[in-house]
């Protein structure tokens, strides 16, 4: 093919044919306009295409010769291939490329290190079709947040100035930055719940919120926020002392308000720290944290140093300071914790390839996953036939599993079967063993494949044991990637599976005098925690009230009828 030379008379370059050379205009080396010349040509010639193609239809169409009539569907044939040649066209100047909803639509800011936290990124890979969106107004509160992070957090200017403050022990006259430290605390499913319920808090108040590493969290999660730590430095002055802190602790929030008096109330109002008790046994006084008065108080205090193991989400938002952000941050009640555990919880490397290796190995190639989580508050060495007759029971009468034919020794059924991939979890192998061998041994009535798959069973609950909590945390993930949940009652394993996978499970109640219960279970109002410990005070009236019938989005749990959970209406 024949290179264009310039025309050494005029310093202009000499017209293409129009037989195909225009495409070695394009590929030029000597042609100095460039990229945008190159998109321009581009662009008139697809123009052209379509002009010439379009005029073509139009003439076969409106005037067909009288010997070669076309009928409607060749004519449509017809469209349809001169469209694709149009397609193909634009696609050999314009690559198109649709991208994958790596930042869970919003929720993640861009510009961290995709290498150091595989997660963040592939986790969209591993999730069916995104059934929840964020509110714009939670995505700019979240991108406010991170700079309000940046600028106040650990070791920063501000933060250097504040602890020295604290370290006084004086109560600051003003303060640019205010805080929450959040005590490592409990097992890792109630730390999960605890650190969301913080960080909306922090929201909230316009807080920084600081977290305890304890023992595990740094190979647990990574970083969520951008440039600065979230976790709380090493050297932080009152770090000695967080074991030790309880409801007897002269900074405990619910003792200041036993010894407060018109006489010193002085001494109250001049904390340069106070402790928050929401320990599952707090007390009437430690409770009133959930007051609005309590919370106008609280607004002026620099620091909150917060211990609790319960998801005390739904108690917030009876608090009609907070009810108009809250209701702007989270449009459909029933997602709070769905967005707020994608934006924070992202598995560490070592912990994501425990959960991708297990995935890609046992539930990539089924066409539906199933998740059981069971957890059995008997004590005694099981398995327990009560319990296994509940699981199946449930899974059996509500079509999540299909029966077995224990009288044909195969299924006589052609065709292409629908596999279902089973994750148990369970500190126990029993049950994972019982329905494995129930599948193996016998077909299913509808011809559908079951293959059943534990991931582990550590046999008792190993708190402090880094491994034991990576395979926890693991596990949660996993079960919420499945398309179908079934959980045990009062189980935090379970509500963080559900809230991370968005999914409704179906929750298997609380046996009693190990017998089955019957019905075994109910799928989940929302996809929400309970929250175990709620205060019953009406803060209005100071008195006690029933506070699952206040508001309509805040009613009592499935699976404890004490407890709180928010629902949409």
């Amino acid at each position: 093919m024949k290179r264009l030379k310039k025309n050494p008379d005029s310093g202009r370059r000499t017209q293409s044919n129009p037989d195909g050379d225009s495409y070695n205009v394009l590929r030029d080396p000597d042609w100095t306009c460039g990229f945008n010349s190159m998109r321009l040509m581009g662009t008139l010639v697809v123009f052209l295409m379509v002009v010439s193609v379009l005029f073509s239809v139009s003439a076969v169409l409106k005037d067909p010769p009288s010997d070669s009539i076309l009928d409607s569907k060749e004519a449509t044939d017809f469209q349809v291939k001169a469209e694709k040649v149009l397609d193909s066209a634009e696609e050999s100047f314009h690559s198109v490329k649709v991208p994958k909803d790596e930042l869970s639509g919003g929720l993640i800011a861009a510009g961290f290190d995709e290498k150091s936290c595989l997660s963040r990124y592939q986790s969209a890979s591993y999730r069916k079709k995104v059934l929840h969106r964020p509110s714009s107004y939670l995505i700019s509160r979240l991108r406010r947040y991170e700079a309000l992070h940046k600028r106040c957090g650990p070791y920063t200017d501000s933060y250097n100035k504040t602890v020295e403050q604290l370290k006084s022990g004086h109560r600051p006259a003003s303060s640019h930055c205010n805080y929450l430290v959040w005590i490592s605390f409990s097992g890792l499913g109630n730390r999960i719940l605890t650190l969301c319920s913080a960080f909306l808090y922090a929201l909230l108040t316009d807080r920084v919120l600081l977290v305890d590493p304890g023992v595990d969290m740094v190979d647990l999660f990574c970083e969520p926020f951008p440039e600065v730590s979230w976790f709380l430095p090493t050297d932080f002055p009152l770090k000695s002392q967080f074991d030790s802190f309880s409801q007897e602790s002269p900074h405990c929030y619910g003792k200041l308000l036993k010894n407060s008096t018109s006489n010193n109330s002085k001494g109250l109002m001049s904390q340069s720290f106070v402790y928050l008790h929401l320990v599952h046994d707090y007390d009437d006084h430690d409770k009133l944290f959930f007051c609005d008065e309590d919370q106008t108080f609280l607004h002026k205090v620099p620091w909150l140093i917060m211990k609790t193991d319960n998801y005390f989400v739904p108690s917030l938002f009876l608090i009609p300071s907070f009810e108009k952000e809250l209701g702007n941050l989270f449009p459909k009640k029933e997602t709070v914790f769905h967005f707020l555990g994608r934006y924070l919880l992202h598995p560490t490397n070592p912990v994501w390839g425990l959960i991708t290796r297990y995935y890609n190995a046992y539930l990539a190639k089924a066409d539906e996953r199933v998740g059981i989580q069971i957890r059995v508050f008997d004590t005694g060495t099981g398995p327990f036939q009560h319990v296994l007759d509940q699981i199946l029971s449930c899974t059996m009468k509500e079509n999540l599993l299909p029966e077995i034919d224990r009288l044909l020794p195969m299924t006589s059924q052609s065709g292409t079967h629908i596999s279902k991939a089973v994750l148990i979890t369970s500190l126990g192998s029993g049950y994972f063993e019982k329905v494995r061998d129930m599948y193996w041994e016998y077909p299913t009535v509808t011809g559908e494949i079951i293959g059943v798959y534990q991931p582990s069973h550590e046999e008792y609950q190993q708190t402090e044991k880094q491994m034991h909590n990576q395979k926890a945390w693991a596990e949660m993930y996993l079960l919420s990637l499945t398309e179908v949940l079934v959980t045990s009652s009062w189980s935090t394993f379970g509500y963080v599976a559900q809230g991370l996978g968005g999914l409704k499970p179906w929750i298997l109640y609380k046996p009693e005098n190990r017998t089955a219960p019957d019905p075994p279970c109910r799928q989940a109002m929302s996809m929400e925690p309970c929250f175990h410990a709620p205060p019953f005070y009406d803060c209005k009236a100071k008195r006690g009230t029933d506070t699952g019938a206040l508001v309509p989005h805040v009613t009592h749990c499935e699976d404890m009828s004490w407890g709180l959970k928010l629902v949409d209406i």
